[in-house]
């Protein structure tokens, strides 16, 4: 059995068409043709429905999915093993945005020992991210919490889910935004040094917050579920805020909220930025944090995934 016609026929299998696979694995739709006819002839079955209008498999070829992954995945890992260092990676990690900003730098630094290793980042909601595990479009995949208590739909009893420690969400506001201009010079009549951007946290009551524009996703950054106010972990219910902008791309809110023109509710992490500023509110009654994981395929993980892993779960934990 040729292993590279097995790639061809996972890449097939998850595209809609042989045109769609053919540009994918950069190869002719003949090419292409040809290397699944030749694996069928040596399955001794069909294994995609020609009837079909899209490229769709049989019950042969769904069956076929499985073992060719496992396959592959051997093959790359007995090759990566051998070459060690020398190992051409292709390491392909999916999950929210959000989550890919908080640990992009630490895979990247993770895969130095490996200089011809190359890092793919998929930007994907957490369901479509395990099911791209799952399908082997991506070998690790970033999920919060309540994904791996739920083990919903797309969950494999082969993963181990590594945890990297917890996200916290706090009250975020642009270096020029009135509030903290405000704050800053209160403290500095008070005694205390101005912050020139970053430095010391301030503090505000939930009326003076409030009283400001915020800017929120629709969307959950994490399971993409419509959840309006609630989608960024904020409990209006409790504290109701007035929100004036709505943006579900993490850069154009970042935009806002450094421009000055908004609050937001944004992971502890993002104060990493020299433009943005912690304001604590000092009578706000709740709080909210998300345990963060990589899910992937213990069973059949090269020398330099295993590496990887556990670099970034001993960063977690430091």
């Amino acid at each position: 059995m040729n292993l590279s016609d097995l790639r061809i026929f996972l890449s097939a299998a998850q595209q809609p068409s042989l045109g769609a696979a053919a540009l994918e694995m950069h190869l002719t739709t003949s090419a292409v043709s040809k290397a699944l006819k030749r694996l069928e002839d040596q399955m001794g079955t069909v294994l995609f429905d020609r009837s079909a209008r899209q490229l769709a498999l049989n019950s042969s070829g769904r069956m076929l999915v499985q073992r060719a992954q496992t396959l592959l995945a051997l093959a790359d890992q007995a090759r990566c093993d051998l070459q060690g260092e020398r190992a051409s990676i292709d390491c392909r990690v999916g999950g929210p945005a959000i989550l890919l900003w908080r640990h992009g730098a630490a895979l990247a630094g993770a895969l130095q020992a490996w200089p011809e290793a190359s890092l793919r980042m998929h930007a994907l909601y957490e369901d479509e991210a395990l099911a791209a595990l799952q399908r082997g479009e991506i070998g690790m995949a970033l999920v919060t919490g309540e994904v791996i208590q739920g083990r919903g739909e797309h969950w494999s009893e082969e993963w181990e889910a590594t945890p990297l420690g917890t996200l916290t969400l706090r009250l975020v506001a642009g270096r020029s935004h009135t509030l903290v201009r405000e704050l800053d010079a209160e403290r500095a009549a008070a005694g205390g040094a101005h912050e020139q951007g970053g430095g010391a946290v301030l503090e505000a009551g939930s009326a003076r917050v409030l009283a400001h524009d915020f800017v929120c996703p629709s969307q959950s950054p994490f399971c993409g579920a419509r959840r309006g106010s609630r989608s960024d972990g904020w409990r209006d219910d409790q504290l109701p805020r007035r929100i004036r902008y709505w943006a579900d791309d993490l850069q154009l809110l970042l935009a806002l909220v450094k421009s000055g023109q908004a609050l937001a509710y944004l992971p502890e992490f993002a104060l990493a930025d020299p433009d943005l500023r912690r304001i604590r509110v000092n009578d706000c009654p709740f709080h909210c944090e998300e345990s963060v994981y990589l899910v992937w395929k213990h069973k059949h993980a090269a020398t330099w995934q295993q590496s990887l892993v556990q670099q970034l779960a001993a960063a977690a934990a430091a």
